[in-house]
């Protein structure tokens, strides 16, 4: 009789990356599990390259392994060639630590960072053999999520149990805590969860119904059982510099996306893009303190002997202390040839001279975002830079020997007009222009121009526009190609069906969830890969559930309609949304709220909660 270990041994060899399966990592935790009462599986619904590269899973997993009750492992989702060899072979899905068959476990937790993973999530389940659909679970495991996603609980509402609403190290515990009480005197599922919906910032599903207008939209979600709230307020970080955040993050044996240290700097954004979801729904701005991270980094270093740093947030230049912090690091580590990263940089002089510092440690990229190719439409979405600052920044980046850079765009933003895109190319061949009046010719310069497909999403000003059609979009990447062709330029798109897809499932409601669930039984998974994604299947999924994708990810929306995520108060409120969406419309920009207050209202979400406060 062959263990589930021996199993998986024999088919390591036999797949692509075998590491991806063994754990066994530097500063990963080997526990015994019979020490602990509650099992708990953080799940990363993407390959272990992209999971490992997950701020909140680094943080998650320590923090729970923090409890003595508890045992925390990890589970990614397996490429295509293990999951067949693990089905051929009968193993279930298992956890890197301990190589334990999920169905083992007490509780699941999968974090929703992007909608097009939510297939792999049933895969997950259905690989471990645990039913996809909440219904048809009685006892364990107990499957959670959260995450950016987790803001419209809706499309997945028939497949979780418990939903948690805003930063997860804030409510985990509350959780873990209750869950160990229940186990001790015997669980009761339903009982559990009606006892869990006390917590602030846990949504539970099948408490709720949700109903529905003539017209196909949402009537409104209602509560089935008495006691519930009837508006699940998110959780928050009061004090961040406070907060737990681990002193070790795990070393893998292979690259992974992002390989290297992680110090979140800050969490929040002032800025007010009226397109960009996390600047909405990570507010308020709450910052570390310059010496807490300069001893983190240091811990960190010791621990991992990675060579480079990456300062992470929304906006790490907009950090209060960001010189005096780049200081610190440079000087303090320059001998060691240990690196630091920026890897979200701001258009003007200051974000440059801050990279040209970096820099004199270990060359790095010049990544820019102007977002839009016009001032208009710039405006619009109150990017708050112009064709200045940008020429202005590759000017100084030129001068200091850089001579690659990378322009993200938009496209099919609201208002946007054919001049707008056909701004994209002039911007970069301005640029170009540039490079040419700083180095005498066009020589070893290289522009990238990338797009990507305007998704709205929930919680932002442009969450009542509908999507510009594919084939629109088609017909502006076409014109981009066209008008950047040369030795000089490069230029990638994201696949407008895709988008598509995207824009679908962040706006859909319980519906749309049953489309997931019948795209995955005909198939689907790793939608976010261009080589896997079926689009015809996903199409014939919505049209044998008798769901018009277009209705979701098109149609404009007015005011007044409800949203399938209106059960959540993310602390914005929905009047600061119209004013934003309106003054779209008029072209007229809002100040980053460091300056003045713009009254989003997150001040008002909780007792405690203070906004940044910039100095003078």
């Amino acid at each position: 009789m062959y263990s589930i270990k021996d199993k998986i041994e024999n088919i390591l060899m036999k797949v692509a990356k075998p590491a991806r399966y063994t754990g066994g990592e530097i500063n990963s935790i080997i526990k015994n599990t019979k020490d602990f009462k509650i099992r708990f599986a953080f799940a990363f619904p993407d390959i272990y390259e992209i999971g490992m590269s997950h701020l909140g899973m680094k943080i998650l997993y320590y923090l729970i392994n923090e409890r003595s009750d508890t045992y925390c492992e990890r589970v990614f989702a397996p490429w295509v060639d293990m999951e067949n060899m693990m089905r051929e072979c009968d193993i279930p899905l298992f956890t890197l630590e301990t190589k334990t068959p999920l169905k083992e476990m007490d509780i699941i937790g999968f974090t929703l960072q992007y909608e097009l993973s939510y297939t792999n999530i049933l895969n997950m389940l259905n690989l471990s053999g645990i039913p996809i659909r909440r219904i048809e679970r009685d006892f364990s495991p107990l499957i959670i999520a959260g995450g950016p996603c987790g803001y419209n609980p809706a499309p997945l509402s028939d497949v979780v149990d418990l939903f948690v609403i805003g930063e997860g190290e804030e409510v985990i515990n509350e959780i873990l805590d209750l869950y160990a009480d229940w186990k001790d005197r015997g669980f009761n599922k339903e009982k559990f969860l009606k006892e869990a919906t006390k917590i602030q910032g846990v949504y539970v599903p099948s408490f709720y119904k949700e109903e529905y207008n003539e017209d196909g939209t949402v009537k409104g979600i209602f509560p089935l059982v008495e006691g519930v709230p009837s508006v699940i307020k998110k959780r928050i970080v009061k004090n961040l510099d406070k907060s737990y955040f681990p002193a070790k993050q795990i070393v893998p044996y292979i690259n992974i996306v992002h390989d290297r240290i992680m110090l979140e700097v800050f969490r929040g954004c002032t800025r007010g893009c009226r397109f960009c979801q996390a600047g909405m729904i990570y507010r308020p701005v709450r910052e570390k303190s310059r010496e807490g991270l300069l001893e983190l980094a240091d811990k960190l270093i010791k621990t991992t002997g990675y060579e480079e740093i990456s300062l992470t947030s929304l906006s790490t230049c907009d950090y209060s202390k960001i010189e005096e912090l780049i200081h610190d690091l440079i000087e303090k580590y320059k001998e060691r040839g240990i690196g630091i990263a920026l890897p979200s940089t701001r258009i003007d002089a200051f974000s440059v001279n801050l990279l040209k510092e970096i820099q004199k440690v270990r060359k790095t990229g010049l990544t820019l975002a102007p977002e839009a190719g016009t001032q208009r439409l710039r405006d619009v979405i109150n990017k708050g830079v112009s064709e200045e600052d940008l020429l202005n920044s590759t000017k100084e980046a030129f001068k200091a020997g850089w001579n690659t850079v990378k322009l993200y765009f938009m496209i099919g933003l609201p208002t946007e007009t054919m001049e707008d895109v056909a701004g994209i190319a002039y911007l970069a061949h301005k640029v170009a222009d540039v490079y040419k009046e700083v180095r005498g010719n066009t020589k070893n310069l290289k522009i990238t121009v990338s797009t990507s497909t305007f998704v709205p999403k929930p919680f932002t000003p442009f969450q009542w526009f509908g999507q510009e059609k594919i084939d629109l979009i088609i017909e502006k990447q076409n014109l981009l190609k066209n008008m950047l062709k040369g030795k000089i330029f490069r230029y990638s798109f994201h696949e407008p069906h895709i988008s598509f897809l995207e824009a679908v499932i962040s706006k859909g409601d319980r519906r749309v969830g049953q489309a997931i669930v019948k795209a995955w039984e005909k198939g689907c998974k790793f939608d976010s890969w261009r080589d896997y994604f079926k689009f015809d299947v996903w199409m014939d999924a919505f049209e044998e559930e008798g769901i018009n994708p277009y209705f979701y990810a098109n149609k404009e929306r007015d005011f007044y309609e409800t949203f399938p995520w209106d059960i959540i108060d993310c602390g914005v409120k929905k009047d600061y949304l119209i004013r934003e969406y309106n003054k779209a419309m008029e072209g007229k920009l809002t100040n980053d709220c460091r300056l003045n207050c713009t009254g989003c209202g997150i001040k008002e979400l909780d007792k405690g909660v203070v906004c940044f406060e910039a100095k003078k």
